[in-house]
């Protein structure tokens, strides 16, 4: 008999939502763990729209005093994506990012491999 996961949250981005199904769908994640891979999921969706701005818009502004700052989104940026590290690290999950190619596995310095959730 195949188990039903559920679906990924609506408001996440496609790739995010692909993201977040296929890590379900490869680990048996409880109720509060769906809600913590929603939290990174989200952080992720975030960090990409902050990013997005910077592109366009740069990362500084100049105020009304004509001195330049920082635009918010740098802020947003940094704190979305510690969010998103934090959230996978209390998952204890070694999974891609959403839309990152797949990267070679963490060689400690014995020369042994990391497995999931060893710290």
């Amino acid at each position: 008999m195949t188990k039903k996961h559920p679906s990924a949250p609506a408001h996440l981005k496609p790739t995010t939502r692909a993201w977040w199904a296929s890590v379900v769908g490869e680990f048996e994640l409880e109720d509060h763990h769906k809600k913590l891979l929603t939290l990174a999921a989200e952080s992720w969706d975030m960090n990409t729209q902050a990013r997005e701005a910077l592109a366009e818009h740069g990362l500084t502004y100049t105020d009304r005093f004509s001195t330049p700052r920082a635009r918010p989104e740098v802020g947003i940026e940094r704190d979305s994506k510690i969010t998103f590290m934090r959230a996978l690290r209390e998952l204890g999950l070694d999974v891609d990012a959403p839309g990152e190619a797949a990267r070679p596995p963490t060689i400690h310095p014995s020369g042994g491999r990391k497995i999931a959730g060893e710290r």
